[in-house]
């Protein structure tokens, strides 16, 4: 275990850095899709891959938890040195996220009657959609299993392993894409059949990764895999209850950044367009933030897991210093630079001119974004599952009522404010929590 003066500030940056970058190259894959289909491929293939993204989006998000729950569990145990529960831990998830998998294929045809209906798309844009889907589905158990795979890694605190393993996974369904869509002319077909022919790819390579570095601590004559300590029941409630937890606490939060699209949507095509533009600067600036929440994630974990509270709050202090930092810093380019990203991203004049009205907005949120972000990081490494998800019922209901308050009076300006409200109020509602987390942990070794 660390002791408390090794946590520095050039540490938590050298633990930051390859999140940063692991994150931000998630979203280069769907430029790439969006590049190679745009020049060899029609616009109802466009609209195809839209539409087969934001379906694949929605179902993955919604097991999150198997990166988050893992994370929390994992890192307890390296704290309390126990590495056999470290090894029953990933066993736990990737039993979990493989039957999880599996009835994702299973229940296929119902999760495409379900989107389809729910989606308003030209009978040519949904032909297509429904083959990418019926292609792209079958990548569903290695998904969930790379996501847990990535709790580990994010639990061990292996940062730089995380990055490879992103690295590997979006570098080969990019080289993939072009061979079948570009060269090949498979269009959208070879879209998605690169994308699980990468994800089945990631997976494997994820895993020997992980297996190479747990086998060393494997005593001789025992097994990789604690069969006993795996299915102990004890152990698989508390998952399963965790899980459940995370679930609930991420659906509510995608309810609410999808309740805010179904609001701006109410000022005309205009204003949706302008505030979708906003949305992906804040996603920018996430990418930053999230890292820092990873970090924090691993060494609560590992502090709790150790009785350790001189850790922890050296751990959490000092990432949080970073994580407001970064976040004026990014804030501040929001504010300074943000008409510049509005016009690489639009050319729609009208567009532009309802982005840039609301940028100071968007920068105040940001700002204040980064100690939702922290506090996540806290509740997940911590494994404090049940608080996450009560936070995020509390914070839904204030933001539902600024809502209702703001935007008959404000318009849209209010709109923009409740979402200020409701990411500030993510954060109070967590922190009504935090004293009594802070008080369960063991003060440490006295002087």
């Amino acid at each position: 275990m660390q002791n408390p003066e090794s946590i520095s500030y050039p540490y938590l940056l050298q633990k930051a850095w390859p999140i940063i970058l692991a994150n931000a190259a998630v979203p280069l894959l769907g430029l790439v899709d969006t590049a190679v289909i745009g020049n060899v491929g029609t616009v109802e293939d466009l609209g195809a891959i839209a539409f087969g993204g934001l379906i694949f989006s929605f179902v993955y998000w919604s097991f999150g938890f198997l990166r988050m729950g893992t994370t929390g569990f994992v890192a307890r145990a390296m704290g309390a040195g126990d590495d056999v529960e470290v090894r029953a831990v990933l066993g736990r998830a990737l039993l979990l996220a493989l039957s999880l998998g599996v009835m994702l294929i299973a229940l296929q045809w119902l999760i495409r009657l379900a989107a389809f209906s729910l989606l308003d798309g030209s009978e040519a844009v949904e032909s297509v959609a429904r083959e990418y889907f019926s292609i792209r589905i079958w990548g569903a158990p290695a998904t969930l299993a790379t996501f847990a795979l990535m709790g580990l890694l994010i639990g061990l605190g292996n940062s730089r392993q995380l990055l490879l393993v992103q690295l590997f996974l979006n570098g080969l369904n990019i080289t993939l894409d072009i061979w079948f869509a570009g060269f090949l002319d498979w269009g959208v077909s070879g879209i998605a059949l690169g994308t699980v022919i990468a994800e089945w790819s990631a997976v494997i390579f994820a895993a020997w990764l992980i297996y190479a570095e747990l086998s060393r601590r494997v005593p001789p004559r025992h097994s990789f895999w604690p069969m006993t300590r795996i299915l102990d029941r004890g152990a698989l409630a508390k998952t399963l209850s965790a899980n459940g937890d995370i679930m609930i606490r991420t659906l509510l939060l995608v309810f609410s950044f999808a309740f805010f699209i179904n609001q701006s949507a109410r000022f005309g095509d205009v204003v949706l367009a302008a505030n979708h533009i906003l949305l992906q600067l804040i996603s920018f600036a996430a990418f930053f933030l999230d890292a820092y929440a990873f970090v924090v994630e691993s060494l609560v974990g590992s502090s709790i897991g150790a009785g350790r509270r001189d850790i922890f709050d050296r751990a959490v202090k000092r990432s949080t210093v970073l994580a407001l930092i970064t976040a004026v810093l990014l804030a501040s380019g929001v504010w300074l630079f943000g008409e510049f990203a509005v016009a690489v991203l639009t050319d729609l004049p009208e567009v532009r001119v309802a982005a840039n009205s609301k940028l100071f907005l968007a920068a105040i949120y940001v700002c204040i974004s980064f100690a939702a972000f922290q506090l996540d990081g806290i509740f997940i490494g911590a494994s404090a599952t049940a608080q996450m998800r009560n936070a995020a019922f509390i914070s839904l209901a204030v933001f539902l009522l600024a809502c209702w308050l703001l935007i008959d009076r404000f318009a849209i300006n209010g709109l923009w404010w409740a979402m200020i409200i409701y990411v500030a109020a993510r954060a109070d509602a967590l922190l009504l929590f935090y004293p009594g987390l802070r008080r369960s942990i063991p003060p440490g070794p006295g002087p």
